[in-house]
């Protein structure tokens, strides 16, 4: 891979907020958290477009004694095999779980897989995390 420099100008207290931020996170240069900062532009953009395949994850936690709850996830799931490549349940306490769903797809249908989930009656939050399947990212 073949490095490019390039200059930018800003002003001087918005790069020291930054500096001070990525020196907070661990970062152990400028260049690298800006490579960070550009991938994260890309990713949300594959998003934004929603023709680009994706990956991401949906958590939802709910209870399971409400309505049907526990079999619409499932339906819902077995609907959509080619997206959902896999899912970590999890036990919260006597009623509540928590499930963790891996998604890979066109992102306009994961987006619409998610919030299918997310409206089910009994799920009480839902989240969607996007990311990039990495075939596009140097």
């Amino acid at each position: 891979m073949d490095l490019v420099r390039f200059s930018i100008s800003i002003p001087a207290e918005l790069l020291e907020k930054f500096d001070r931020i990525i020196e907070e996170i661990g970062y152990e240069n400028r260049s690298e958290a800006i490579r960070d900062l550009i991938r994260d532009f890309i990713i949300r953009r594959e998003w934004e477009v929603g023709n680009e395949e994706v990956a991401g994850t949906i958590t939802i936690v709910y209870n399971h004694d409400e309505g049907d709850v526990v079999k619409e996830l499932l339906d819902l799931q077995h609907e959509y095999l080619d997206e959902i490549i896999s899912t970590l349940h999890v036990h919260m306490d006597e009623h509540n779980c928590l499930e963790v769903i891996v998604v890979k797809g066109k992102a306009k249908r994961i987006k619409m897989i998610a919030s299918r989930l997310m409206s089910l009656k009994g799920v009480k939050h839902g989240k969607l995390v996007m990311t990039s399947t990495g075939k596009e990212l140097l």
